[in-house]
């Protein structure tokens, strides 16, 4: 039985509310506080490079939960205040407005911060996509512009372009890899998404990146790639990756390493818990300490991460999971694609528009792709199981 009166979850978005519904749901009466940089309402990140940027959405549509389903939390949402310290001893937390907030419980779940260019800081028409704001600013900007560029090719560049394409703009996609999300889905399954991008009127340039921003005052005009080619612009979105948010977390005493360093329960020290983009906790299944950064895997840590608070928790030995919808493509990736893995056609065909690719390693199976297949994905899925969710003989406590 757990003795846990107070809980302070840090960050309010997919992992951070989810953990306060799954306290409540599973009979915690306790305090519950969250608490929230930005001064939204907890909303929903991955239609923000989809929905809200093409229009389909408003903005309001994106909110996670109702102002009345969050007030039968029984919580004090904290919003607009960002955490800028932590005494892990004494489970602590000091906010930028000078607050301090102590409880038994502190869930960390501040999720990443987007990396940018040194040479676009301060330059009109640059653009990230992380939060609500950045979302919104970059639609009123698409739709007086004509021309765009995406550097990054990884999910988030791929579904921007995507998006800024089928808004009618003239789109070109710049990266490191020689096809979009080459190192998350392979060269196969890549292949067929440039291929996508291609037949849809986007301009694909893979391994470049920019070397040099073009500006007229302080208006982006256009950029120069590491092989020569010029490029106009009026508009640059930058989608080079992100960095766990846990800055704020110098000096804690937690052991901060790509993330925030977690054992296999997602614990990061005594009576603090780490979820979603910015935790990095011991995967029994693997053998070794994973960070992923995906609306279901901040969903369903969060999970674990409130049974183990009260006492009942387990070691979190997921399927990883992540989904993205490009032009008419909806692409379902279950298990992780390692870069040597053996890719091969399970069902369906590329001509068709429908087809499941199972990846596999010297280990076996690791990894299930579906193209607009989802059941046929599922199903190809609990090959994996067994891989993902046994611990490992070797598999020692980080």
């Amino acid at each position: 039985m757990s003795s846990v009166q107070s809980v302070l979850i840090v960050g309010v978005s997919a992992g951070g509310l989810t953990a306060a519904e799954a306290l409540r749901r599973k009979g915690y009466t306790g305090t519950l506080t969250l608490l929230g940089a930005e001064r939204e309402l907890p909303y929903d990140r991955p239609p923000l490079s989809k929905q809200i940027l093409s229009g389909a959405w408003e903005p309001a549509r994106a909110q996670l939960r109702s102002a009345e389903q969050l007030a039968s939390l029984d919580a004090e949402f904290a919003l607009g205040d960002p955490a800028v310290g932590l005494d892990a001893h004494r489970r602590e937390v000091i906010t930028a407005t000078g607050r301090t907030l102590t409880a038994d419980a502190v869930v960390i779940a501040t999720g990443v911060i987007p990396r940018t260019l040194p040479a676009q800081r301060g330059v009109r028409g640059t653009h990230v996509i992380r939060d609500l704001g950045d979302a919104v600013a970059l639609r009123t900007e698409l739709l007086c512009a004509r021309r765009v560029v995406v550097i990054g090719d990884g999910v988030l560049g791929a579904e921007t372009a995507a998006t800024a394409r089928q808004l009618g703009l003239d789109v070109t996609l710049v990266g490191p890899q020689p096809a979009p999300m080459t190192e998350q889905l392979g060269p196969l399954v890549a292949g067929h998404l440039a291929d996508l991008h291609l037949r849809n009127g986007v301009t694909l340039r893979g391994g470049v990146m920019p070397e040099r921003l073009h500006t007229r005052g302080d208006q982006v005009t256009g950029l120069r790639l590491s092989d020569g080619t010029e490029l106009e612009a009026d508009v640059v979105v930058t989608a080079i990756g992100c960095t766990p948010a846990t800055g704020w977390l110098e000096n804690s005493g937690l052991d901060i390493a790509n993330g925030v360093v977690c054992d296999a329960h997602c614990r990061a020290a005594p009576g603090i818990w780490a979820v979603g983009d910015a935790a990095r906790w011991y995967h029994e299944g693997l053998g070794r300490l994973v960070r992923l950064e995906n609306r279901t895997n901040a969903s369903e840590q969060a999970l674990a991460v409130a049974s183990d608070i009260l006492g009942s928790g387990r070691p979190y030995m997921p399927v990883p999971y992540f989904w993205t919808d490009q032009f008419d493509a909806r692409l379902q990736i279950h298990g992780v694609v390692s870069p040597d893995a053996q890719a091969e056609m399970a069902e369906g065909d590329p001509l068709d528009g429908r087809f499941v690719v199972r990846f596999q390693d010297p280990v076996g199976p690791e990894g299930v792709l579906g193209w607009n297949m989802p059941k046929q994905a599922r199903l190809q899925r609990t090959s994996l199981v067994d891989r993902y969710t046994r611990p490992r003989k070797s598999a020692t406590p980080v």
